[in-house]
């Protein structure tokens, strides 16, 4: 018999409560892979990526997307309009930031053990092993692909038309969200090759500050 839904949840609307709940009252999203028979949050299945990008299902609910596309994003990857996650709707990303344990609590970390090192290949791009404590919502109505160093796709957000930031299920505010954009920064200009990679940087930096928190 399924779980019931966590009295401590917030509510979710009919996508959200289509999805099945795993053994804590947890709905499980549709990118979750399953792992010995249980579904296992810190792995996304690689078929359903697929899924996401070449049919435009919800990253989250595994419904049809509309034109308006929602990504859950940090800091960094305001910097560098990047990320490794196919979009979701609105609702859904919302309903993420307010319920999921990792992006609600700045305080958690990913358990990394056997499991999750089995599938490090199934996210491209350079994984940073850190939680910066606020997320950034997203919205556009476009996206590209393009290939990691290893020849696996990543997702070059377009740009967007509206842009929020969320801190432990709330609208963080300028304050909270300048320290880990910031410290994100540093860690990008580490990763640079040349000069010709921190100009680069520095002119993306430059474009993020406009959506930052007023």
């Amino acid at each position: 018999m399924p779980s019931q839904y966590r009295k401590d949840l917030p509510d979710r609307d009919k996508r959200n409560a289509a999805l099945p709940t795993d053994d804590r009252g947890y709905p499980i999203p549709y990118f979750v892979a399953t792992i010995d028979g249980k579904p296992d949050f810190r792995v996304i299945d690689p078929e359903k990526w697929v899924a996401c990008h070449k049919k435009k299902f919800c990253w989250v609910c595994g419904q049809s997307l509309g034109s308006k596309l929602a990504f859950i994003i940090g800091p960094m990857c305001v910097i560098n309009r990047t990320t490794a996650e196919p979009p979701m709707h609105r609702s859904c990303a919302e309903y993420s930031v307010r319920a999921c344990p990792f992006l609600g609590k700045p305080q958690m970390v990913r358990r990394e053990d056997e499991v999750t090192e089995a599938n490090a290949g199934n996210v491209a791009g350079h994984m940073v092993k850190r939680n910066p404590g606020v997320a950034c919502l997203w919205m556009a109505r476009s996206y590209k692909l393009f290939q990691d160093g290893a020849g696996k796709p990543l997702i070059r957000m377009g740009e967007p038309f509206d842009v929020t930031w969320w801190k432990e299920g709330r609208t963080a505010t300028r304050e909270e969200v300048l320290v880990p954009f910031r410290s994100g920064m540093e860690i990008l200009k580490s990763m640079c090759q040349d000069a010709g990679d921190s100009k680069a940087l520095e002119q993306h930096y430059e474009l993020a500050c406009q959506f930052l928190p007023k």
